[in-house]
């Protein structure tokens, strides 16, 4: 089965068309959600009602930090992402409230343990940005599954990094090509970030995803070109702040 595994949408309306445009080449199988529907972009009630149709065909969908805070916006707004909230929480159907509500914070596919920030913790949403909090990770889905294998997949960081055991015990990262497939070990458990489709911050303003072939045991990583000048332009037209339009031009 090949999994499409998308996280970090931000209210992209285009990056996600694009995206699922490309999975739906490659023949996957099912789709995969790892939080952060919202958030940032021009376009939450668009972006809901394409994954909660996809929803209600068997993909599976997890909470991230930015859906709760569509749904329960904070009083202090003097973050960027903060002062987001309030205009999405407005937005949005009390529909698509609840569904957002309603997401766990983890959810599994066969061995995979798909969660939006971390294993460790994922109601706190620390970021795995470096071996340590990748380990902390695994550990903790490892108490979760039991002796049983897991790969973890998360979202959150907007970066494409597989984090794998070596020769000892210690995790080490790996920098991805895209369209280049990684073998994935049915003996060594990895922790695997996906990136974002819909605000990367590398430097390349092109959207992320990977799928995840289960049969095959292996992943790819892609970039996916799309309209950003159209997405940008949404976010400036809604009166959100200019650099979150500045971030998709630029990927950064």
């Amino acid at each position: 089965m090949k999994l499409a595994l998308l996280s970090d949408i931000h209210a992209n309306q285009q990056a996600l068309q694009a995206c699922l445009a490309h999975a739906k080449a490659q023949g996957v199988d099912r789709y995969a959600f790892l939080g952060d529907l919202v958030g940032y972009g021009a376009d939450p009630v668009a972006v809901l009602h394409e994954v909660m149709a996809l929803a209600a065909q068997g993909a599976v969908v997890v909470r991230g930090n930015h859906d709760q805070m569509a749904c329960q916006p904070p009083t202090d707004d003097s973050t960027l992402g903060n002062s987001t909230a309030e205009w999405t929480h407005q937005q949005l159907s009390v529909q698509q409230r609840a569904f957002l509500a309603g997401l766990p914070l983890t959810a599994s596919v066969d061995h995979v343990l798909l969660v939006h920030a971390s294993a460790h913790q994922p109601d706190h949403w620390p970021y795995i940005d470096n071996e340590r909090a990748a380990q902390l990770c695994l550990d903790a889905a490892h108490a979760t599954k039991g002796s049983q294998a897991v790969h973890v997949v998360v979202g959150h960081v907007h970066q494409q990094t597989l984090y794998y055991q070596g020769s000892g015990r210690r995790l080490m990262p790996f920098q991805p090509t895209a369209g280049v497939a990684v073998p994935l070990s049915s003996t060594r458990d990895c922790v695997v970030t996906i990136g974002s489709v819909g605000q990367p911050r590398d430097g390349d303003p092109r959207a992320m995803y990977a799928i995840c072939d289960l049969s095959a045991q292996r992943m790819v990583f892609h970039r996916v070109p799309y309209d950003h000048a159209t997405a940008a332009a949404a976010i400036r037209a809604a009166g959100l702040p200019a650099f979150f339009a500045q971030r998709l031009e630029t990927g950064r």
